[in-house]
């Protein structure tokens, strides 16, 4: 079949090279793709949120399957649009992405469900959500309600801190739209993790665990980016915390959709602290999380254009998904600057001398006159298979040392929570 992946980041380039090891696939296209992903796929020049006219592409190419990376897209309605088209499409509806879409409707929704979170209020005006900040005066974390590329939470340890934040997301709409709304959060304390999970809108199969690393600079300092790495497993993720995660948050969130009316296909992405009281929902994602995806496909055995499929066809319970008894860390190396203003057109050399179990995902790249460039803010995910996380971490550092752009900068400490615990 042919296989249209939507998207030009690094969860892309994963999902594009795990779809690449399916005998089921004979072609892949990319849109709009980077220079990682045209090694083999055939990048189309059409942007992600221009779903009309990938309706358009995907139909004229007779596209078997379509897979959609951003958040963007499902918003827009991309799958709602393919459905009606009668094209086989992986992702959830335009209602169901609304989990994503909207920090304030998800803590609404895990309160009517009883979904461990924590608590929250919501305002649509500065005035109120800073007299809200001045009443709770201790720390608390300040959101954007909408889309933010990842960076539209900051974490704050003081009433003052969290007054500016406020004023920064809601009056001098640093994260556009996405502050219309701004939503204020108690801070809770604990160790992140990330489940993704495949879901066919009945039954939930959790991927293996893995922990992001959102801060830019090491031991979670500086400013909040789309990720700066990521490893898998996460060993805060006890089987007992697993059994907690799924019997109170997966499943009840899957129900819950649908008793919304919000049938849930597709990959659903839960943040989880694991606070002393026990798991906490952070946020959720309604797609593969980036830069999760890069190691938690890294392990994946089963196939995965089998897995979609099933998704699909709402036959998930049939599939036994299999994992490698292994480890995988990925570290993103981003432009100088990143995730404020940085430059582009920067040479990238060294792709070619990675260690073998190396793979470098590209995030942020171009071709230009056959030589591949920056053109994002994280721009490389080198990502390695090892036996243990240590092997892992010291295999994925040795990938980085042989990969060279100027100012290249990347965090030195990936994984170190995973030998700690």
């Amino acid at each position: 079949m042919k296989v249209l992946v939507v998207g030009g980041g690094g969860r892309e380039h994963a999902l594009v090279w795990k779809i690449a090891q399916s005998p089921k696939v004979d072609k892949i296209y990319c849109a709009p793709g980077n220079a990682g992903i045209a090694q083999m796929a055939e990048c189309v020049n059409i942007k992600a949120d221009d779903t009309d006219t990938l309706l358009e592409f995907a139909s004229k190419e007779n596209i078997g399957l379509t897979v959609v990376g951003p958040e963007v897209s499902l918003m827009d309605g991309i799958v709602d649009k393919f459905n009606e088209a009668g094209l086989r499409v992986f992702g959830p509806n335009k209602n169901a992405a609304q989990l994503e879409g909207s920090k304030a409707l998800a803590k609404h929704f895990m309160a009517k469900y009883s979904i461990p979170t924590a608590t929250y209020a919501a305002f649509p005006n500065g005035e109120e959500a800073m007299e809200h900040v001045r009443e709770k005066n201790g720390p608390l974390v300040v959101k954007a309600s909408g889309l933010a590329a990842g960076k539209g939470v900051i974490v704050c340890d003081y009433m003052a801190d969290a007054l500016d934040a406020v004023r920064r997301v809601i009056v001098d709409k640093e994260f556009g739209d996405a502050g219309n709304k701004v939503v204020i959060e108690e801070r809770l304390q604990g160790e992140e993790v990330s489940i993704l999970a495949f879901t066919d809108g009945k039954t939930v199969v959790p991927m293996v665990p893995s922990q992001d690393h959102k801060r830019i600079f090491d031991n979670d300092k500086g400013p909040n980016t789309g990720g700066m790495g990521a490893y898998a497993p996460a060993p805060v993720y006890t089987s007992e915390l697993h059994q907690t995660v799924v019997k109170e948050v997966l499943e009840p969130t899957i129900k819950g959709m649908a008793e919304n009316g919000w049938h849930y296909k597709g990959v659903l992405y839960a943040g989880i602290m694991v606070t002393e009281a026990g798991p906490k929902v952070l946020e959720y994602n309604v797609r593969f999380g980036d830069p999760e995806t890069q190691p938690v496909l890294s392990l994946l055995e089963t196939d995965l254009v089998e897995i979609m499929e099933a998704v699909i066809d709402e036959r998930l319970d049939q599939i036994d998904i299999k994992w490698k008894d292994a480890a995988s860390v990925c570290v993103v190396m981003s432009a100088a600057g990143y995730p404020g203003n940085y430059t582009k057109g920067d040479i990238i050399t060294g792709l070619d001398n990675l260690p073998q179990d190396v793979v470098a995902f590209h995030a942020g790249t171009n071709l230009n006159n056959g030589e591949v460039v920056t053109s994002g803010g994280r721009v490389l995910g080198i990502t390695a298979v090892a036996k243990d996380i240590p092997a892992a971490i010291e295999k994925a550092y040795q990938g980085v040392e042989k990969v060279n752009f100027k100012d290249a900068h990347y965090r030195k400490d990936i994984g170190a929570k995973a030998i700690q615990n």
